[in-house]
C-alpha cells in the first residue's frame, strides 16, 4: 500500500503546485501585460474618486440619466460576484411579467414617448452585468433625460453618437454605448440639477 501513497503525493502536490500556482501566476502575468487596464478592473474615475468600472453595469433609476439593462444577479443588481443570467425561458410567465413591468415602468417614466421600447431595456443579459445598452435603447431615453436636464434633445442624441462603439471586430454584435461613460459625459456637459 506504502508504494502506491508516495507516487499519489507527488503527484497531488506537483498539480497543487501547477494548477493552484504556475497556471494562476501565468495567466494573470499574461493578462497584466496585455491587458493592463481590464486586468486592473477598468475602474472609471471622475474628479479623482472612483466611480465605476467600464466593464459592469451600474444601476441608474434617476430620470437625469440613462438606464442601464435590467441586472439578473441577486441579491442586489450588477452584483459581480453574482454574475449570472435570469434563467427565465421565453414562455415563462415570470419573464413575461417583468417585461410587461419594466416596459410600464419605461413608459409611466416618458409618457410622450411612443417609440417602441428597445428589447435590451427590458431585458437581462447573459451575465446580468452588462455595462452597455444598444444605440437605439439609448436613444430612446434621450427625451426624458433632455427634458429633466432641460436640455435640447439634439445635445442628448450627438452625446449618444460621440460616444458610440462599433462593433466587435467590424461585424460582431451591433453598435452600443457604455452607460456610465455615457452619463459621465451628460454630468460634463450639464451637470443634473439638483432634486
Amino acid at each position: 500500500m506504502s508504494s502506491h501513497i508516495r507516487p499519489a503525493l507527488v503527484l497531488f502536490a506537483a498539480l497543487t503546485l501547477i494548477c493552484g500556482v504556475v497556471y494562476p501566476l501565468a495567466v494573470s502575468g499574461i493578462g497584466t501585460a496585455a491587458f493592463p487596464s481590464q486586468a486592473a478592473g477598468s475602474i472609471v474615475e471622475a474628479n479623482g474618486r472612483a466611480v465605476g468600472s467600464s466593464l459592469i453595469g451600474q444601476a441608474f433609476s434617476s430620470p437625469q440619466y440613462f438606464w442601464s439593462r435590467p441586472s439578473a444577479t441577486g441579491p442586489m443588481p450588477n452584483n459581480g460576484a453574482g454574475s449570472s443570467g435570469s434563467n427565465l425561458g421565453p414562455n415563462n410567465p415570470a419573464l413575461a411579467d417583468a417585461v410587461k413591468a419594466r416596459i410600464e415602468a419605461l413608459k409611466a417614466a416618458d409618457p410622450a414617448n411612443t417609440a417602441p421600447v428597445p428589447v435590451d431595456l427590458v431585458t437581462a443579459s447573459g451575465s446580468g452585468l452588462d455595462p452597455e445598452i444598444s444605440v437605439a435603447a439609448a436613444r430612446y431615453q434621450a427625451g426624458r433625460i433632455a427634458a429633466a436636464r432641460r436640455m435640447p434633445a439634439e445635445q442628448v442624441l450627438a452625446l449618444v453618437d460621440s460616444l458610440r462603439l462599433k462593433q466587435y471586430f467590424g461585424f460582431f454584435g451591433e453598435p452600443r454605448v457604455n452607460v456610465l461613460a455615457l452619463n459621465l459625459a451628460l454630468d460634463q456637459a450639464r451637470p443634473a440639477p439638483k432634486q
